[in-house]
C-alpha cells in the first residue's frame, strides 16, 4: 500500500531541476517555490475565511427561524400544528446543507494544508507543517488542539435537533 503522503509528494512536484550553472536556474527555481508556496497559503486562508463567512450566513439564518418560531410560539395555534412539517423540512434540509458544506470546507481545507506541508519540505523552514502542527499534537491531543471543522460540525445539528424538538412540542402538547 503506499503512503498517501508519498503520492502526494510524487502528483506536486515536477522534475527537478538540474543543478545551478552560470545561469542561476536554481536560484529561480527556488523563487517559484517561494511564490507558489505564499499563493498556496493564501488560497487555503481564502478557503478558510469563505468557510467563516458561509457559516455566520448559517448561523444569523437559523437564529431569525428560531426566533420566529419563539414569538410565534407564544399563542399557539388551538388545533394540531400538522402544517409545521413542511417548514421542518425545509429547515432540516438547509441544516443538512450547512452541515455537508462545513464538511467540504473541512476536507479541502485538511487537503490544502497537506499540499502546504509538502511545499514546506523544499523551503528551509517548515513553519506549519513540521513545527506548529506537531506543537499542537498533530489534532490528536485535544488538550493541545481541538480542529474547529469538528466542533463547526455540530452547530448545524444541534439547531436541526432543536427544530424537530420544537415541531414535537408543537404539535403533540
Amino acid at each position: 500500500m503506499n503512503d498517501p503522503q508519498s503520492e502526494l509528494r510524487s502528483r506536486l512536484w515536477n522534475d527537478t531541476p538540474e543543478p545551478a550553472g552560470s545561469d542561476g536556474r536554481t536560484t529561480t527555481y527556488e523563487s517559484a517555490v517561494l511564490e507558489q508556496y505564499r499563493l498556496y497559503v493564501e488560497m487555503a486562508d481564502r478557503v478558510s475565511a469563505r468557510r467563516a463567512l458561509a457559516n455566520s450566513f448559517f448561523l444569523t439564518l437559523n437564529t431569525g427561524i428560531v426566533t420566529i418560531a419563539v414569538t410565534v410560539g407564544k399563542s399557539p395555534p388551538e388545533r394540531a400544528a400538522w402544517w409545521l412539517a413542511i417548514p421542518l423540512l425545509a429547515v432540516l434540509g438547509q441544516c443538512f446543507a450547512w452541515f455537508y458544506l462545513v464538511r467540504s470546507y473541512r476536507l479541502l481545507n485538511s487537503a490544502k494544508y497537506q499540499v502546504v506541508g509538502a511545499l514546506e519540505e523544499r523551503l528551509p523552514a517548515s513553519p506549519f507543517w513540521r513545527a506548529e502542527w506537531w506543537a499542537l499534537g498533530e489534532g490528536t491531543d485535544r488538550s493541545r488542539y481541538w480542529p474547529l471543522s469538528h466542533i463547526e460540525q455540530w452547530i448545524p445539528i444541534l439547531f436541526a435537533l432543536t427544530y424537530v424538538l420544537g415541531f414535537f412540542v408543537a404539535t403533540f402538547a
